[in-house]
């Protein structure tokens, strides 16, 4: 099989233009110093950077480069949904050694960007190089929101009601039987290496104008409600009976109590979080029964400092010690084991 360094930057990035489509607002894409871009008229531009690193956000040994490049552009599309925007541009940037296979990196983009394009978002620049190791791929996508719609992390008061889309835990518990040599279920599988941005849902949260604050749940449950409370200045009590749990995850479950814990802390869900009004919760519900999309409420915001309370099904309450996956505190806790 053909390696990247037998075919080339140049050729690579040739390959890569002649998969992209044109795209609305597209004045200048690929092939120039910078994209020249046409934004909609009364709307706001939207940004979101991520890094994947191989060893780190991605091992080869179970992650196939296909999946790879689904993932890249599902996590940043799922940073757009969780503010209530629209999906526009996105810029790939790839390293990787000159011995990669060029069937690898194709699996890659064609993965990519068949994705963006399901979303309406065009490939309109990025950049490649060489990598002296792991693969590093840099993904930024940019949406638009209507001139003051964008919902942040900043607006959740007490009262609002907690709530979630879909799952949770499934991801998390898909990678630690990853890590341990076994086989997850096809549906926990898909949940790790083929996360689905809730883009439609936020769009219509939006619309309705009565969602308060949102995030997307990368980091885990107890950490991204975390960073609501915190920008808020308010403390929320969870309600762990009311957690949605998948029937894979719910089985093993049963075997292990346990992990419960992945269900609060475990990140990669890309479910949407968010707060709002009781007397909207009904109204809210109805959508996402319209979305095919379960929506749970699961706790709801109170007075006082940033803190989080986590009520058992007895009905006694303790504080939340957990918190998500730190990137820098990571290896500071893995010596202290």
């Amino acid at each position: 099989m053909m390696k990247l360094n037998e075919l080339g930057e140049f050729a690579l990035i040739d390959r890569i233009r002649a998969q992209v489509k044109p795209g609305a607002g597209v004045l200048r894409g690929i092939g120039d110093d910078a994209a020249q871009l046409e934004l909609p008229v009364g709307e706001q531009l939207l940004t979101s950077t991520d890094l994947l690193i191989e060893s780190c956000h991605f091992d080869f040994a179970w992650t196939t480069p296909a999946d790879l490049g689904h993932k890249a552009v599902a996590v940043n599309l799922s940073d757009i949904a969780a503010m209530g925007g629209t999906p526009r541009y996105l810029y790939l940037g790839l390293a990787c050694p000159g011995s990669a296979e060029v069937s690898a990196i194709e699996a890659f983009m064609t993965e990519a960007l068949a994705l963006a394009e399901a979303h309406g978002v065009t490939l309109v620049g990025g950049d490649t190089c060489r990598s002296p190791g792991p693969w590093v791929v840099s993904v930024t996508v940019e949406g638009t929101a209507a001139t003051g719609r964008a919902i942040g992390r900043d607006g959740a008061r007490p009262g609002d009601v907690v709530v979630v889309s879909g799952s949770l835990g499934d991801s998390a518990l898909a990678l630690a039987q990853l890590q341990r040599g076994q086989s997850p279920a096809e549906f926990l599988a898909r949940r790790h290496h083929r996360p689905e941005a809730r883009v439609a849902l936020g769009q219509a949260l939006a619309a309705t104008g009565c969602v308060s604050a949102m995030i997307d749940l990368s980091d885990g449950l107890s950490s991204d409600l975390g960073h609501i409370l915190e920008a808020s200045h308010v403390r929320a009590r969870l309600d762990l009976a009311a957690l949605p749990l998948s029937e894979p995850f719910t089985a093993a479950l049963q075997a292990d109590p346990e992990l419960l814990e992945l269900a609060l802390s475990g990140g990669e869900d890309y479910e949407l979080l968010f707060t709002l009004a009781e007397a909207d919760l009904p109204a809210v519900l109805d959508l996402g029964r319209q979305l095919n999309l379960p929506l749970t409420p699961v706790g709801v915001i109170q007075a006082g400092e940033p803190s989080l309370l986590l009520r058992e099904a007895s009905g006694a309450e303790r504080s939340c010690q957990t918190r998500g996956f730190d990137h820098f505190a990571a290896r500071k806790q893995r010596d202290d084991a």
